[in-house]
């Protein structure tokens, strides 16, 4: 059973992101609002839900939730900032938007850099405790896989529609043969053996 809230008495936003470990594609993060009374037995860890049912709670908070906001970096900001850094950028880019300021955040994960003197408690596996942040996993999940499946159409040879960037033998064995997508992530080992081979961006 997932909890409501740390904070009952504040306003407290629960922050995910979703393709931290992906080769391609940008990292996103939502932030998400519940609620006081908010309840739904389905909602849990984006991981643990199938596709359907991920889309289906999408409507649900949206429609339901008090504020919430997707944030977006880019492969090419990854490479520039790493992926650490990327995952919190997202998170704060989505805060940021938020319609409602937050007077607490709950961070999934152990890693954060304050936000606008914002408090934040930050939560490992928050997306299987807390409400909020398992609502914002499932939106950061489901943009990145809208973006991904939008992408593919463009660059089929990957497989971004069945893998959404992950590093999948499928995935691997065609940037061997095709090279790397300005898409692709350049500072992560996309080859998966040797991680100082050169790609060169493919048409």
């Amino acid at each position: 059973m997932l909890q409501q809230f740390l904070h009952p008495d504040k306003i407290e936003a629960g922050c995910d992101e979703a393709g931290r470990g992906c080769l391609s594609g940008p990292v996103f993060a939502a932030a998400v609002i519940l609620p006081k009374d908010f309840s739904n037995e389905l909602l849990n860890d984006s991981k643990k839900l199938s596709e359907g049912q991920r889309y289906a709670l999408r409507e649900v908070i949206e429609r339901e939730a008090v504020a919430w906001a997707v944030g977006v970096v880019t492969a090419a900001e990854i490479d520039e900032i790493n992926i650490l850094r990327a995952s919190i950028l997202a998170m704060q880019r989505a805060v940021e938007q938020l319609s409602v300021v937050p007077q607490h955040l709950l961070i999934d994960g152990n890693r954060f850099t304050p936000y606008k003197n914002i408090p934040y408690t930050t939560v490992v596996k928050g997306d299987a405790k807390f409400m909020s942040i398992a609502a914002a996993s499932i939106l950061a999940k489901t943009y990145r896989d809208d973006y991904m499946l939008a992408i593919s159409k463009e660059f089929p040879q990957y497989d971004w529609q069945n893998n959404k960037g992950y590093p999948t033998p499928k995935h691997r064995a065609a940037i061997r043969e095709f090279g790397a997508t300005p898409h692709h992530r350049m500072t992560f080992n996309l080859l998966g053996e040797n991680p100082q081979l050169s790609l060169d961006f493919g048409e």
